[in-house]
């Protein structure tokens, strides 16, 4: 099939190409850098030319909920006109496990509104949610690192590794929409800081982690707030297996 990742330059984007490319497939990348705007919708009418699905792994670092809520909205809605001028069949959004049980977060409210529109859009789709990635615990305390200390939610969640992430999309978006799919998750049940502590012991950096409700996760995301459902489906890298890979 031909198939076309947005965001394909980005962490999971990227891999998401190789996955499909290594099932046979053609891909398209969609990507600012590489001339394709998804916030103007230049180049993209040409990118999808032939295409029977799009996988959109697109990300916004924007901190601010209007500003989240704008950039997935306007995004979604360029790709998915786009889509249905080509004759794309296939939609296929990469999405977050614990998205409608979560308020307050920017992120999270973009994400929101961008599977709001997929869902009443003009072209079928499958809405795939999966947990936290393995790389998340890191990223998070970065964000909230300053001279070697950082603040940090102890969250509870089951993070699923990027290139597992990857292959699911890649099975996905060869085949049937499906609507909305099932959870997606890692293995195991892990604590954001003991992820953290060991991700920083594995670069060999020393960082202070400072446990607390008070930062960009609140307490109401305690408990198993972030926890994927029942019947989610289960990738088979653990977090140990990951960060193993990880060590210099």
């Amino acid at each position: 099939m031909k198939i076309a990742v947005a965001g394909a330059t980005g962490n999971i984007g990227s891999l998401t190409v190789a996955a499909l490319e290594g099932r046979g497939h053609e891909v398209v990348r969609i990507s600012r850098s590489l001339g394709v705007d998804l916030t103007t919708g230049a180049g993209l009418d040409d990118a999808l030319v032939g295409v029977a699905a799009v996988v959109d792994a697109t990300n916004c670092g924007a901190t601010d909920r209007d500003e989240a809520v704008a950039y997935f909205g306007t995004t979604t809605r360029t790709l998915l006109a786009a889509e249905e001028r080509a004759g794309v069949r296939h939609h296929v959004l990469l999405s977050i496990a614990s998205l409608h049980r979560a308020e307050g977060n920017a992120h999270y409210a973009g994400k929101r509104e961008q599977e709001r529109l997929v869902a009443a859009g003009p072209v079928p789709w499958t809405i795939v949610p999966f947990t936290q990635f393995h790389d998340f615990a890191e990223m998070v305390a970065g964000w909230a690192e300053q001279d070697g200390v950082a603040q940090i939610a102890p969250l509870l969640i089951q993070p699923v590794a990027p290139a597992d992430v990857a292959d699911v999309l890649a099975e996905i978006a060869a085949g049937e929409p499906q609507g909305r799919y099932v959870d997606v998750a890692g293995p195991e049940t892990q604590d954001l800081v003991d992820m953290a502590r060991r991700t920083h012991q594995a670069r060999g950096r020393t960082v202070k982690l400072v446990p607390t409700w008070s930062g960009i996760f609140g307490v109401g995301l305690a408990g198993e707030v972030m926890l994927p459902s029942a019947d989610a489906r289960i990738a088979p890298t653990a977090f140990d297996t990951w960060l193993a890979e990880q060590r210099p």
